[in-house]
């Protein structure tokens, strides 16, 4: 009796994983080593391995929401959102007045919906998106650094003594380098100003306006 009853456990468990299953697991990793080598030959925090994991493990979430419970699979593909979205959270940086890490931690959401697709068995929409988002991420990224070298807007924080320079001075400096901007906010420490502009140019207005910092001795720091 006890030996009929371990065989039979025995059998259900071999039987926990599906020849379905496997093809899924093995399209979401494909899928996610596409996506992991590209970011991985950017240098890009989430990389190889990591978007594995994640399309690789919404697609088992996603098996397992059926598994569990198939009246209300959507329970589980919600706290898969929720919790890609910690993850995508700890990719993102803020230097100074430049925050960087948002396409990193956009891929890592798509990677996610695409093995959730992969687990519901919807193979040509994982797939379709995945070409695109390699589109987007290769092809697309050239595109934009042709138009950054046209158009550009960056976030200046420049600081002088008050008794040395003055706002007046420095927003004709930077219209003599053809820019376009807008004060966001200024603060006043003792005797230093702290000015923070907002300004829209081309690539060699920045590059000049840099030059004109860094070579400006009332100029006590900037930040970009």
């Amino acid at each position: 009796m006890h030996i009929c009853i371990f065989a039979h456990l025995h059998i259900d468990t071999m039987m926990d994983i599906t020849y379905t299953d496997v093809i899924k697991i093995l399209v979401a990793f494909a899928l996610g080593a596409l996506l992991g080598l590209e970011r991985e030959y950017r240098s890009k925090p989430a990389g190889f391995r990591t978007l594995i994991m994640i399309t690789v493990g919404a697609t088992v979430f996603t098996i397992l929401s059926y598994r569990i419970g198939s009246a209300t699979p959507d329970r589980i593909a919600a706290n898969i959102i929720t919790g890609i979205g910690f993850i995508g959270a700890g990719v993102i940086f803020k230097e100074g007045l430049k925050v960087s890490g948002m396409t990193t931690a956009s891929t890592i959401w798509i990677a996610a919906a695409i093995g959730m697709s992969v687990g519901y068995g919807a193979y040509y929409l994982a797939g379709g998106v995945t070409v695109l988002v390699l589109v987007i991420l290769m092809l697309l990224s050239k595109l934009e650094n042709s138009f950054d070298r046209v158009h550009q807007v960056k976030f200046y924080k420049i600081s002088f003594r008050v008794d040395e320079y003055t706002i007046e001075e420095l927003e004709k400096s930077l219209s003599d380098c053809g820019v376009n901007f807008t004060i966001n906010k200024v603060l006043k420490n003792n005797n230093e100003l702290i000015v923070f502009y907002k300004i829209a140019a081309n690539k060699r207005s920045f590059q000049n306006i840099d030059t004109y910092l860094m070579e400006t001795k009332t100029i006590k720091s900037f930040e970009v």
